[in-house]
């Protein structure tokens, strides 16, 4: 028996939702059928317990964890509210795989919201299940026999409403002002803060003096009411709002414990963010201090991927995790070779498998001073025309290819035994990961600026820039650090180099250069006590 449902999306208005609501009129053997969507920052997101049913029929939601299993007859996908991976495993539960989606999905009331483009990508994998989904347009072909597909009648007007820290806060009230609301959150080693707004803040400014933390913003009007309605969290103890000459301030009343702070625009929505970091998880970098300690002794160098993880395939075959050994030890042995004085750690230096968190932890163990990992590049279009180097620095993505690689270099979790490790490491816990970073980054942009300009020289070999991306290998280790990408594999000409021992022997040499040069620099800063 099989099935073949086509969906279209409609929009909806509703006037007690903050967000645009959609729903999806699905045909079902001639039946109508509902499914509630909402939009939210340009993302559809489907409702799971409305697909679960139109797919299989079958599914079981854990108010206390928040999680939504979606089954089928031999096999179920579980999603979580609030975290980017994706289970999927076997009835019988002798096989597990997981998946990182790029958004997180949410929870409104007793129901998980999927981003729609990622949950069909995982029913794919599933027997029985195929789903296409482009341009609003969902058609899903399913040959489960012994999973009925039910009516489903969702009436629009009872779509949920989310659920805020805020409830009381009516969309009337917020349009009366810019910020409208603040929430404030204590996490593992700082605490965060979310500014909700009506619209992007352009100019804004901050300081801290005297355990107040001000925030400056121009045309930006803030409710004076958050103050009463905040929970204090974290290190906040209090809010208070002021107009200053027609432009508002918040004064944020802090505790001891604060050592940093960073201001920033949500990349993904209007709200502005503040990361606010501990004193107990600031690094301990003291040139002032034992500058023997601080001596610049030792690289860590880290060929991405190896053993059962190859990496990205070229176009002619070539394995990334070779290419990546093979210029982690040409550059090795040059540093070996020019300078006696600088030890050199691998990661691995043969064909290995070694899990993301254990490479972070072989360089803190060797108290290393610059953490390189070395990668190629590649895109799921092959061949493409798209070549060059590129180099990046911790911090969460700013832009989609960005995002894109970080992902695909983070999906090497699902071959670790425990992938849930890294659960917690979604947008906000990075935003705060690299504030603990912050005192390394000066180091890391001069590397990398180093690093730019020196493969510059290599023909054919076009630079793609700094950018910046949240890569777990990178969250590990206490120390300046940088992912680079070599090359496209997905390129001819990219991979041809790549592959050649000439090649490779003038990345590897530029590398060193860049090791030399920053060798340089930092002895000086260490001499001049900066």
């Amino acid at each position: 028996m099989r099935y073949l449902f086509f969906a279209a999306i409609a929009a909806f208005c509703f006037t007690v939702y903050p967000q645009r609501l959609l729903k999806v009129t699905a045909q079902v053997n001639g039946k109508e059928a509902f499914v509630p969507y909402t939009e939210k920052n340009d993302v559809l997101y489907l409702s799971g317990i409305s697909l679960a049913k139109l797919i299989s029929g079958n599914y079981f939601f854990n108010e206390e964890t928040s999680k939504l299993e979606v089954k089928f007859s031999g096999s179920s996908v579980v999603f979580t509210s609030n975290n980017k991976f994706a289970v999927s495993k076997s009835k019988n539960g002798n096989s597990a795989k997981t998946y990182q989606m790029p958004i997180q999905p949410f929870r409104i009331d007793n129901d998980i919201f999927i981003p729609a483009e990622f949950c069909f990508k995982y029913f794919n994998m599933l027997p029985g299940i195929k789903c296409n989904y482009k341009n609003k347009n969902i058609i899903i072909t399913s040959s489960e026999q012994s999973i009925p597909v039910p009516e489903i009648n969702i009436a629009p007007e009872k779509v949920p409403i989310e659920k805020h820290v805020e409830p009381e806060i009516t969309p009337s009230e917020k349009n009366l002002f810019v910020i409208h609301s603040v929430e404030i959150e204590e996490k593992m080693n700082g605490t965060f803060i979310r500014l909700k707004s009506n619209k992007k803040i352009t100019k804004f400014s901050s300081s801290a003096q005297d355990n107040i933390l001000y925030l400056f913003m121009n045309d930006a009007s803030v409710d004076p009411k958050i103050s009463e309605k905040l929970i204090p969290a974290g290190c906040i103890k209090s809010v208070n709002v002021k107009e200053v000459s027609l432009n508002y301030q918040i004064e944020f009343t802090i505790d001891n414990t604060y050592s940093s702070h960073e201001v920033f625009q949500d990349p993904s929505g209007n709200d502005l963010l503040i990361s606010i970091h501990n004193k107990i998880f600031t690094p301990a970098y003291n040139p002032d201090g034992n500058k023997e300690k601080w001596k610049f002794d030792v690289v860590v160098i880290d060929p991405g991927h190896g053993g059962k993880d190859a990496g990205a395939i070229g176009v002619a075959g070539t394995k990334e995790k070779e290419i990546n050994l093979k210029l982690a030890l040409k550059l090795g042995d040059l540093i070996k070779k020019n300078m006696p004085d600088v030890k050199v750690i691998y990661t691995r230096n043969t064909d290995s498998f070694v899990e993301l968190y254990k490479r972070g932890k072989i360089a803190n163990e060797n108290n290393g001073k610059l953490f390189i990992s070395i990668h190629c590049n590649s895109l799921k279009k092959k061949p493409s025309n798209v070549s060059g180097y590129e180099t990046f620095l911790l911090r969460p993505g700013k832009t989609q290819d960005a995002i894109e690689i970080a992902e695909f270099e983070n999906s090497v979790i699902s071959l670790e035994d425990n992938p849930e490790r890294y659960k917690m490491l979604d947008d906000e816990n990075f935003i705060l990961v690299s504030m603990a970073h912050s005192s390394f980054m000066r180091h890391s942009e001069e590397f990398s600026d180093i690093l730019n300009k020196e493969m510059s020289n290599i023909p054919g070999l076009p630079s793609r820039g700094i950018k910046q991306a949240g890569f777990y290998v990178l969250v590990g280790a206490s120390m300046p650090g940088i992912l680079f990408e070599a090359g496209f594999l997905s390129n001819k000409k990219d991979e041809k180099l790549l592959k050649s021992n000439d090649g490779q022997n003038k990345i590897a040499d530029r590398m060193f250069k860049s090791v030399q040069k920053y060798k340089e620099y930092y002895d000086r800063l260490i001499l001049e006590g900066k």
